[in-house]
């Protein structure tokens, strides 16, 4: 979810950026089998590597654990592996001594150490260099380290949650990870699927980001529809939750206009029937442009019947403006219902009100 760091370390007790469970896990089957899973991880204290695409929760995962966890008062530190140079990560992790190099004017504790009694998350760990990846692998096995420039072992009980977007094992196969640190972190393994794969979330997370983000930004912003959140369920979500959060965010700052010109349909709904074409007659693209432009003309067909054909409250109902409903009525050809036969007489007289598109 969008609390997965963008920056290098982060440090909290977990609860400010935890997510209720319904959110967090919501209603699908897939994380279901997650949730099942972590429950019973939580109190046992052991390692446990997340895996899954970036965006797809992995951070709110882990301080969920953490805070569900005998050490939940204690402190929730997060580093990302891949934000921070390798000439500084270990500084980072482990700490150093007043004058171990040119500019440490002074001692400082590393993030091991300021995760004492709680949990230390590792971002991106494929990420992470060889030569410290044996430094982190001697303190998962006895838990003692040494800052930099320092002779003196530390100590620190800190429970250690890793995560990647990577396969580790194949980095593992091609020497690129130390095997026997991968079988250090990898006690209990939790994959996180794709927002595409757990499409039944979508309206618990879309809610969620926008009250998070009325609150955040101090804008008003209505509920989504129906329409609107089976257009959003539609869509595959490359950029999975941390995308989702994103179009919410610019629903909430830009409006609704935004949230719907800006995304489009990949996943063609139930009414959308293939036709039999040739091999190779008609381009991949005009076939995706269609049914794209399918889906959204059975979408606003839908909102119109369901609104009484009034332009004003489907408008509303769909979160658009009433000229951009306008405009996509035309484009969809919609505008115009089959007229009624007139007589003779009445061929000259303007047409019968039923000829014409409902007024407001």
């Amino acid at each position: 979810m969008p609390s997965e760091p963008s920056s290098g370390t982060s440090s909290s007790t977990g609860r400010d950026l935890l997510l209720s469970a319904d959110v967090l896990f919501g209603c699908s089957p897939a994380m279901s089998i997650v949730r099942q899973r972590a429950e019973k991880i939580c109190s046992a204290g052991v390692q446990v590597l997340l895996c899954g695409d970036g965006g797809t929760g992995k951070e709110a995962l882990a301080r969920w654990i953490h805070a569900n966890s005998a050490s939940g008062n204690g402190p929730f530190v997060s580093v990302n592996c891949a934000a921070i140079p390798r000439t500084l990560l270990e500084s980072e992790l482990f700490g150093y001594e007043k004058g171990a190099f040119t500019g440490a004017w002074n001692a400082k504790p590393g993030r091991v150490e300021l995760a004492e009694d709680g949990t230390l998350f590792l971002d991106e760990i494929g990420e992470m260099d060889p030569e410290l990846q044996s430094k982190l692998l001697h303190f998962l096995q006895d838990e003692s380290f040494s800052r930099i420039g320092d002779l003196t072992e530390r100590k620190s009980r800190a429970r250690v949650i890793c995560a990647t977007s990577v396969d580790l094992e194949g980095h593992v196969a091609a020497k690129k990870f130390r095997a026997d640190l991968f079988h250090r972190i990898n006690v209990v393994q939790l994959r996180l699927p794709p927002l595409r794969e757990r499409s039944e979330d979508i309206p618990i997370l879309a809610e969620h980001f926008r009250t998070l983000y009325v609150k955040q930004f101090g804008r008003e912003a209505e509920p989504l529809g129906r329409p609107v959140v089976d257009y959003l369920t539609s869509l595959r979500w490359p950029g999975n939750i941390r995308e989702l959060a994103n179009c919410i965010a610019r629903y909430v700052l830009v409006g609704p206009d935004a949230t719907i010109e800006n995304k489009q349909p990949t996943r063609p709904g139930p009414s959308i029937t293939a036709r039999p074409m040739r091999a190779g007659s008609v381009p991949l693209k005009r076939i995706a442009s269609e049914a794209i432009r399918e889906l959204e003309r059975n979408l606003i067909l839908e909102a119109l019947r369901a609104n009484r054909w009034n332009r004003r409250k489907t408008a509303q109902t769909l979160k658009i403006s009433y000229r951009t409903l306008i405009y996509k009525i035309r484009d969809a050809g919609l505008a115009h219902r089959k007229p009624r036969p007139v007589t003779d007489s009445a061929s000259n007289s303007q047409a019968s009100p039923k000829t014409r598109f409902p007024s407001e």
